[in-house]
């Protein structure tokens, strides 16, 4: 696992968008893996600056979902495919027939659930997948003591993560849904480039024991020790619990220039 501190959010954005063009440069239909919420804001800034200036071109990339709530209608403005749509299709200036994502509102969910890891083998699997973290460490909404074998299923939200989610919902966590449908700890494992941007100093406890820690359930983001090239871009805050710190530091600064993130 690879961690890079960067002094902000936009720089770690901008990093992040870098490794995307560098990616997509090399191969143009590439499937770039999405997360929601607020932390990866700069990270599909940076990627619109890229593509309105001409420095890139995505008119190939496909785009694909890691997670989507259960049970909010069709087109419902929080829908997780509304928000991708609305915040990296439609800005890259991708057809909405590029982008994928499974089905909260199925009426048989496992099957949708299935029929989504599937599609992701089919389409060639995952490139780089975006990821944020949660205060206690899940990634996707894999929660605390998910499998970390899992697939793609359904799972239950921890009332800490429905708190978290309400300021999307008016600040009313009765809206908030119980249920989503998320990408398996093994599933998202399966990205050829995982990549976690995590800032802000209320994530650097479960940075800390993502990095540092032990690889158990309780912290699903510790699995990405697992996976022969994962990368872990947060900003000082965030970073403040690495007891590590100095060494990340010293050795991204004397990485190779031709390695790339």
């Amino acid at each position: 696992m690879e961690v890079v501190i960067v002094p902000d959010a936009k720089a770690g954005g901008e990093l992040i968008a870098d490794a995307i063009g560098a990616l997509v440069n090399r191969k143009p239909d590439a499937l770039l893996g999405v997360a929601t919420g607020s932390t990866p804001l700069p990270i599909y800034h940076a990627l619109r600056e890229k593509v309105r200036s001409g420095a890139l071109d995505v008119s190939r990339v496909r785009i694909c979902q890691l997670d989507e709530y259960v049970g909010l209608p069709a087109g419902h403005p929080e829908s997780y495919r509304s928000v991708v749509l609305r915040e990296v299709v439609g800005p890259l200036g991708l057809p909405e027939e590029s982008f994928m994502g499974p089905d909260g509102s199925a009426e048989d969910i496992p099957a949708a659930c299935e029929a989504y890891d599937k599609a992701l083998a089919e389409a060639g699997g995952v490139d780089i997948q975006i990821l944020g973290i949660g205060t206690d460490g899940h990634i996707g909404f894999n929660e605390p003591c998910s499998s970390l074998s899992s697939r793609t299923r359904i799972k239950t939200l921890t009332e800490q993560t429905r708190i978290d989610n309400a300021r999307f919902f008016d600040g009313d966590i009765s809206q908030v849904p119980y249920h989503v449908i998320t990408q398996g700890i093994g599933t998202i494992l399966e990205a050829r480039h995982p990549i976690l941007l995590a800032t802000g100093e209320g994530k650097a406890d479960a940075v800390a024991q993502t990095v540092e820690g032990p690889i158990a359930s309780v912290v699903p983001a510790s699995a990405l020790q697992l996976h022969p090239h994962a990368t872990v871009v947060v900003d000082k805050a965030a970073a403040s619990k690495l007891k590590l710190a100095d060494y990340f530091r010293a050795t991204y600064a004397t990485k190779p220039s031709w390695q790339g993130l």
